[in-house]
């Protein structure tokens, strides 16, 4: 079976998937990216069963093109701003900026990441402030490897990302108020069968979900 997911459901997909094969069965095939770049390798036919993205809108395009039929909210995920863990503290987390820092967030037409840095920054009054000073990546991880490698001095992540990290730290945390609604969708890929609904149904469970909580997810519900 063959799961196209977010990439920044990495670590806590790889978990699951190793503990499903050893309780469930089945052997899973796992393939991760940006999930606009998930999302248009699916709806071009590319041979997945199972499909979790990090974006509502994007799953909506594979709905609207028939390309997946059982449809569940997953989890939930919250915006950080991250520096590298020896990075000095500021009392304003983004005055490495106008040091000449740059910040990294993901690429706002392709990783759901991006786009909600994009909007946060845009809402919370930041955006004008940064724009020249941003560098894209890939996908979340990619992100945070710039911050990592100290190639960015900051950028925005999710929270998710920073679990068990001893090379970067978060250093702000959007407001309650400002922070978008983050919500991974799951579906069945048409076709997927069997298999497919079994594995959506594991990932529901509540050994699956202390998994993801360990991740640094939250239940949609």
């Amino acid at each position: 079976m063959t799961v196209f997911a977010a990439a920044s459901l990495t670590d806590a997909l790889t978990e699951l998937a190793a503990d499903y094969e050893r309780n469930e069965g089945p052997a899973v095939r796992l393939s991760f990216g940006a999930s606009g770049a998930v999302a248009r390798q699916v709806q071009a036919g590319a041979p997945a069963d199972v499909v979790i993205l990090a974006d509502s809108e994007w799953m909506d395009r594979l709905g609207a093109a028939g390309r997946i039929t059982r449809r569940v909210n997953l989890l939930r995920n919250d915006l950080v701003v991250i520096a590298q863990a020896r990075a000095a503290d500021q009392t304003d987390p983004f005055a490495p900026l106008a040091q000449g820092g740059r910040l990294a967030i993901g690429d706002p037409d392709s990783v759901p990441a991006g786009a909600y840095a994009r909007t946060w920054l845009q809402t919370s009054g930041r955006w004008a402030a940064v724009k020249d000073r941003l560098v894209f990546g890939a996908d979340v991880r990619a992100v945070r490897a710039f911050v990592a490698r100290g190639e960015a001095a900051l950028g925005v992540v999710y929270r998710s990302d920073v679990v068990r990290r001893t090379d970067i730290r978060i250093v702000m945390e959007p407001r309650a108020a400002e922070q978008p609604a983050i919500v991974y969708p799951a579906a069945e890929v048409t076709g997927g069968g069997r298999k497919a609904q079994a594995f959506l149904d594991y990932l529901a469970t509540p050994a699956a979900a202390s998994v993801f909580r360990r991740h640094g997810f939250m239940p949609a519900a």
